[in-house]
């Protein structure tokens, strides 16, 4: 079993920075209290030095209209090639005024808002987090597997994993 590493204040924003904007991309649910929910995935724009997930999205997509409905949304994150995983809970908010578009603005958005940055369509939506919990290697994934498989043959745990929950 591996070890737990619970993270706070800066430590925690660190972390969930340090693996969102490296996955990247993620599975944005909405529509939480109906089985099943609504997902799809979801590019971050950025993780800010308070710990929320920035996102561009259209102002008349379903995950726009549901967040209306419902606020609370998960996002799961995952880095098989080097067993990082993120899973986060919070409440997205929507912006649709022209300074936190032209913030949060990404020039390969243009595929999707064909008038760019000053499309109407352009929100910006920030997740704020209230529950996120982490799992990684202290080793990377190859040495990771090597341990595991070794553990095996002797017949002892030798994981190096570690996870907890990241208070933001």
């Amino acid at each position: 079993m591996g070890d737990f590493k619970n993270l706070s204040n800066e430590d925690a924003i660190s972390k969930l920075k340090k693996l969102a904007e490296d996955i990247r991309v993620c599975m944005f649910c909405t529509d939480l209290s109906h089985s099943p929910f609504s997902t799809r995935p979801m590019s971050v724009q950025e993780v800010d030095e308070a710990g929320n997930i920035w996102f561009l999205s259209g102002a008349d997509s379903n995950k726009n209209f549901e967040i209306k409905q419902d606020e609370n949304v998960q996002l799961l994150f995952a880095k098989n090639s080097s067993s990082e995983y993120l899973n986060i809970y919070g409440k997205a908010f929507i912006y649709k005024d022209k300074s936190t578009i032209e913030d949060k603005w990404n020039p390969i958005a243009k595929a999707w808002f064909s008038k760019g940055k000053d499309d109407p369509n352009v929100t910006v939506i920030r997740i704020q987090p209230d529950y996120v919990y982490y799992w990684d290697t202290k080793s990377g994934k190859m040495v990771a597997m090597l341990k595991t498989a070794v553990g095996a043959i002797l017949g002892k745990p030798l994981d190096d994993s570690i996870e907890g929950k990241l208070s933001v």
